[in-house]
Order: C-alpha cells, then structure tokens, then sequence
C-alpha cells in the first residue's frame, strides 16, 4: 500500500510539475509574443524616423541648390551687366572718336577755301545773333 502512495505521490508531483511547466511556456510564448509586438513598433518608429530624416535632408539639399542657383544666377546677370557697361563705353569711345575724326575733315575742308571760311564765319555769327 506504501508504494501505491508513494507511486500516487510521484504521479501528482510530476502532474504538478508538468501543469507548471506549461504554465511557464505559457508565459514565455506571452513574452515572446510581447517582446515581438514591442520590437515592430520600435522597427516602425526607426522607419518612420528615417523616412522623416531622408525626406529633411532632401528638402535641405533642394533648398540649397535653389540657393547656391540663386547666387550662380546674380553672379552671372551681374557679369553680363558689367561686359554690357564696359562695351558701351568702348563703343562711346569709338563713335566719339570718329565723329571728331569727321568733324576735323570736314571742317578741314571747309577751312581750306577762303571763300567758304567766310561764309562759315559769316553763318556762325548769324546763329549767334538768332540766339
């Protein structure tokens, strides 16, 4: 009868231990379950951290290429005014210097006969008494 009981005793301790074991994988499967849920948002807030990080440094690299185009555009409009100026200016200096080219021929001719001098002089006094 002594080891019926104890073989009794035996089966219900391993029962015991076998309701415990399964409690206890109970557990680590809620765990698991837990630790993998909590790892898939922490994946879906890095995703979303870098999408938002990808997204600024775009946007900082757009903006600064609107920037540096910006400067490369008033650089180069400023240059061309700049060639625009000094072209006029050259080309003042030409057309002034072959108007006084002209004006010394002409008057040169003009000069060279007596009669015509008079008739310079005689004219340019007119204008100055009309004036």
């Amino acid at each position: 009868m002594g080891t019926v009981n104890d073989r009794e005793q035996s089966i219900r301790e391993a029962l015991a231990s076998a309701e415990k074991a399964k409690l206890e994988m109970e557990n680590l499967h809620a765990d698991n379950e837990r630790i993998l849920k909590e790892a898939r948002v922490e994946r879906e807030s890095m995703l979303k951290e870098a999408r938002e990080i990808k997204s600024k440094m775009i946007a900082d690299a757009k903006d600064e290429a609107q920037v540096q185009g910006s400067k490369m555009i008033a650089l180069a409009q400023a240059a061309i005014e700049s060639e625009k100026k000094a072209a006029m200016a050259e080309l003042k200096n030409h057309v002034a210097g072959l108007a006084v080219d002209i004006a010394e021929k002409v008057v040169r001719e003009e000069l060279s006969n007596k009669d015509k001098q008079l008739k310079l002089v005689e004219s340019m006094l007119d204008e100055a008494k009309l004036n």
